[in-house]
């Protein structure tokens, strides 16, 4: 079967050959990928960035976004039957530590975890993979179009869900007020995919939700953003330091953006009390110069909360297809316009090296369509 592999630490991508896997197991699914989406990771890989290669192997295959329909399941496999769609999670845990040990290798304790398509395990941009039953969700036939978009979905669910569950644990206010977000004024930083998929999850608690760029407000992610009930920002006109005066407070700051300076300048714009979530991952190691004193000053005297979240337990991944079905059922259509490329897996070079700027999702597509219509 045909393959997306790198050389670690190497530029450059290419199609190789490799045995279609399997089921050998009584607990594994095999899976026919149909789509998988390319983010920032698989671009930074493909330059000669972080990324590491199976033990005892040169080639790393990659991609970790992906979307299938189950072909064949063990004897033991429950959650899933042949001709579902479905999707496997990204990391695998350590087996020592104790959240890995319970399913949550997302908070590994050892850092001794392993990530499809990243680190020690080949990736999904493939025809065919084999993968444990534990590691699997079922997607909904109706979401089919857009299951591709779980994985950066759920780092999404993660993200707010621990934000939330912080506030309730602090907040007397949280804690005893049903639906705490609904009403509140929410800002997310980088209107990627992961951005916009962050508004998405706000507006569906029923926040107020804002985003920030700095693309003009008629191309494809303000425009989509505007598509939910979002209110786009423009950092051109309202720099981040003075989002705080000129738009307003906001009790909650997701930032997707992984821009160090945005993601310090936009701590003026965080209400009393109020959580700052990062996500994004800045790249380079230029030094930065910031206001120590300051921020420290304004993290204690305004009682605020500031957190990194990375990666997503299986039932981050099952809350995100709760949320897409959701979203699907309020938006409709409006949702796949998230995704505004597909391409063959031999343009994948290309794609993965010129990214056009009003693109916002773009996928491989390794199943033909017919394949895999929703019945």
């Amino acid at each position: 079967m045909k393959a997306i592999a790198i050389v670690p630490g190497t530029a450059g991508s290419r199609i190789v050959d490799r045995p279609e896997p399997s089921v050998t197991q009584a607990d594994e699914v095999k899976v026919q990928v149909i789509r998988v989406g390319i983010c920032g990771t698989d671009r930074e890989e493909v330059s000669g960035g972080r990324a590491q290669a199976p033990d005892g192997q040169k080639e790393l295959v990659i991609g970790h976004e992906m979307f299938g329909q189950v072909v064949d399941a063990g004897s033991s496999v429950t959650r899933v039957k042949k001709g579902d769609y479905a999707v496997f999670t990204v990391r695998r845990g350590c087996g020592q530590c104790l959240s890995c040990r319970v399913g949550r290798s997302d908070m590994c304790q050892t850092g001794k975890y392993r990530e499809r398509g990243i680190r020690g395990l080949d990736g999904y941009q493939t025809e065919y993979v084999v993968d444990k039953e534990e590691y699997i969700v079922r997607v909904p036939p109706e979401l089919a179009d857009i299951g591709v978009l779980l994985e950066p979905l759920s780092i999404v669910e993660k993200a707010i869900d621990e934000a939330i569950r912080l506030q309730i644990v602090r907040s007397p206010e949280a804690a005893t007020t049903p639906d705490w977000i609904h009403g509140r004024c929410c800002l997310v930083a980088g209107l990627g995919p992961v951005g916009l998929l962050a508004a998405m999850v706000l507006s569906l608690r029923g926040a107020e939700v804002y985003g920030l760029d700095v693309v003009d407000a008629t191309t494809a992610r303000p425009k989509w953003l505007a598509g939910i009930g979002g209110h786009y920002v423009d950092g051109r006109q309202v720099p981040a330091g003075k989002v705080g005066s000129e738009v307003g407070s906001m009790d909650v700051i997701l930032d997707a953006s992984g821009i160090a300076s945005l993601e310090f300048n936009l701590l003026d714009a965080l209400a009393l009390n109020g959580v700052y979530v990062l996500t994004g991952i800045p790249g380079g190691d230029r030094p930065l110069q910031i206001a120590g004193a300051e921020l420290i000053r304004q993290l204690v005297l305004d009682n605020q909360l500031m957190l990194g979240s990375v990666n997503a337990a299986r039932g981050h991944f099952q809350m995100a297809a709760d949320d897409l079905a959701q979203a699907h059922l309020r938006w409709g259509s409006h949702i796949a316009g998230l995704i505004t490329q597909h391409h063959a897996s031999s343009d994948f070079a290309n794609s993965v090296t010129h990214h056009q700027p009003d693109t916002i999702k773009e996928v491989i597509e390794w199943a033909p369509a017919a394949q895999h219509a929703a019945s």
